[in-house]
This record gives C-alpha cells, structure tokens and sequence, in this order.
C-alpha cells in the first residue's frame, strides 16, 4: 500500500505554518519546479503538479481543516495531482503562480508599478598612462563623445510647455502581459512595452531638441583618478558615467581600459620591479658601491667581492604600490659582470701576468698567434 501524501512535508513546512509561511515555501518551490525553469523535466513537472496541489489545499482554511482531519481523501478534488476536478492553479492559483515568477523587489507585480526609465548603456574608452603615471597614480582628464541628458527638454523627451501621457498601448505600466498555452493551462509572461519601452508614457509632442529622446550626442569632460599600482590592461569603473538613458533614464557606467607604456630602465613583474645593472670584472672581483637608478632617484648598491653575473640585490620597497592594500613590491636588481675589451697592450700583459699567477692556461693575444704563425710556417 502506497504511503500518504504529506502536504505539509511536500511545501517544506510545519503543521502548523501560518498561511504566509504556506505561500512563501510554495512560491520559491513554483520557480524551482515550473516547465519553464526546467526545460521540461518530467520528474519536475510531477512534482510541480505535486506541490501546486498541496498548496491549493493548505491555502484555504476550509480544505487545509479537512487535510488536517481526514487527509488527502477528505478534501476536494481527491483523485489527486492531475486527476479529474484538479485545476493545477485552483481559484487563484493563476495569481499566485504569477507572483512567484515576476514579483517586484517592492512586493507587487508586473502592471501594479511601472518598470521604469531605460538605463543607458555603458560607455569605454582606452588611456593611455606613462609607466611613473601606472606606479605612482594620476588625475587625467578625458574627453569623451557620448549621448547626455537634453538640456532643453530636461531629459523627459517632451518639448518645454507639454508633458507626456499615459502611454495608450500598455495603459501606463510599461508592460505588456502574454498568454500562452502550456501542458499545465495558461502561463502570462510580462514584456517591456515596445511603445514607451517601459516609462508608461508616450511623447505627443516630441522636442525639437532630441526628436523626443531625452538625450542628445555632445563632448564631455571627465577627470579619471588612477590608483597607484595599476597595470597594463587594467580596467576602471566609473559609474554613472556612460550613455544617458533614454526619456530621463539613469546612466550607464564608464569603463577605462589602460595602455601602460613601457620603461627602458625597469621591467615589471607583479609588483616588484626588475633592473640590470653592469659592473666591470675588477669591481665584481673586487667589490664596491655603485649608485642604482630607483624611481624614488639613487641609491646605493653594496656589490660585495666576487660577485657573479645572474646575483640579485634586493632593494625593498622600491617597487610598484600595492593597489590593493598598504606597502610596495621591491627592486630586483641584476649584477652583470662585462668581460673588458679592447685591452691596450699595458693592461694584456698585467692580465697576463695575473692569470699566471692563479696557474690559468690563457691564449696568445691576436697579435702574438699571427707572429707564431708566420714564424712556424717560414722556419
């Protein structure tokens, strides 16, 4: 023998949930289980059937007091989900399903409120940043070719002296309601009204200025802060700041796309900053203190003795700053040992005389092979 439908159990409720309760649990199950949500599952088209019947039981006192005493066999319509008598939306189901699908943030549906002015469309533009501007950050001023506010008509789209009028195609509510057939009965979808595109209202009389638009193309100014640490392809959101919306509606947002130039003096990675620095073959065998080029100007730089090409000085701080938080990446700086060339003959024969002092095998200069050469060949 199957087991009783739990109505109670089905809705996710208490016995004794207040009629409040009962709707909420229905309608955030209804948007679960719908067709329309589900691209028609069936097993979700069951239970849909299931909890819509649940609900339209334990909604009406009358019937939920049956439920309560005899159970699904004491209230109307026993055959159950689907069965004969069994309207899936029951007297005022439709509505309540219709809430679940499109209610507003302000508790009321789609026709009860207008949906209000069009938000304009974001806008972007490119800037470019020297590479001390990226680092450190900068005010720029950028002029930008977008749509703005009407001046004339103050942006409601109406010439001076008249007003707008309740739109005739969605009465003023900036919606249009669809039925359509579905396996369960009528399902209503709301659309944004072609005709005021959802102020309600329609231009009788446009302005001459912006056609009945609101807005119109001009120049503006706009000063950019950009924070220090930024990087090449980074992007900043300044809101409120793109297109106008149509008929007084509010702006879209600004994005900036930054193009950082490069520097011939540092590589970035992250934010730490990476410089070479050369030292002849003396200093790294020998050590001493160079000046280092920062973007904070010199600093001093221990090259401590026997040095190798590929050592890294450390120098903290001397990065990019964190854009994220407090502090700054370090400098990496990079020894290269230059070998010397063009040695005038002084300086070969003390290299000479160096190298076999340590007992280092050295070749014969260019000069010295060419006489051995020559020798060897006319001995």
């Amino acid at each position: 023998m199957a087991k009783a439908v739990d109505y109670y159990e089905l809705l996710g409720v208490r016995p004794d949930a207040s009629e409040e309760e009962i709707k909420r649990a229905y309608r955030r199950l209804a948007r679960q289980l719908h067709p329309d949500s589900t691209g028609g599952d069936p097993e979700a088209e069951a239970r849909f059937k299931e909890v819509t019947r649940a609900y339209e039981v334990l909604r009406d006192p009358e019937r939920r007091a049956r439920y309560d005493r005899y159970g699904p066999e004491g209230t109307d319509g026993s055959a159950g989900p689907g069965g004969v008598g069994f309207d899936p939306f029951g007297s005022g189901g439709l509505g309540d399903l219709f809430d679940a699908f499109f209610t507003m943030a302000g508790g009321g549906r789609p026709g009860r409120a207008r949906s209000g002015p069009v938000r304009g469309a974001d806008a972007e533009v490119v800037l470019d940043l020297r590479f001390e501007e990226a680092v450190f950050g900068a005010r720029k001023e950028l002029t930008l070719e977008t749509l703005v506010t009407c001046e004339t008509c103050g942006g409601s789209g109406a010439r001076p002296g008249t007003t707008p009028v309740r739109c005739p195609e969605c009465g003023g509510s900036g919606e249009l309601h669809r039925v359509r057939q579905s396996i369960l009965g009528q399902v209503v979808t709301a659309v944004t009204c072609p005709r005021c595109r959802g102020v309600g209202e329609a231009i009788t009389t446009p302005c001459p200025s912006c056609q009945g638009e609101g807005r119109r193309a001009a120049s503006s100014s706009i000063t950019v802060e950009v924070p220090a640490g930024v990087d090449d392809g980074a992007t900043l959101r300044v809101a409120g700041r793109g297109q106008a919306g149509p008929r007084g509606g509010p702006p879209g947002d600004l994005y900036v796309h930054l193009r950082v130039a490069p520097d011939e003096r540092f590589a970035r990675r992250g934010d730490d900053l990476v410089a070479n620095l050369h030292v002849t073959m003396a200093q790294a065998a020998l050590g001493t203190v160079v000046e280092v080029e920062t973007l904070d100007g010199s600093e001093r730089v221990q090259v401590p003795p026997g040095t190798q090409t590929g050592t890294v000085v450390r120098l903290r701080g001397k990065g990019v700053p964190h854009v994220r938080g407090r502090g700054r990446g370090d400098l990496l700086v990079h020894l290269v040992v230059d070998t010397p060339t063009d040695l005038t003959k002084p300086q070969e024969e003390l290299l000479r005389r160096f190298a076999a002092e340590r007992g280092e095998p050295v070749g014969q200069g260019q000069h010295e092979g060419f006489l051995a050469r020559l020798k060897a060949a006319f001995g």
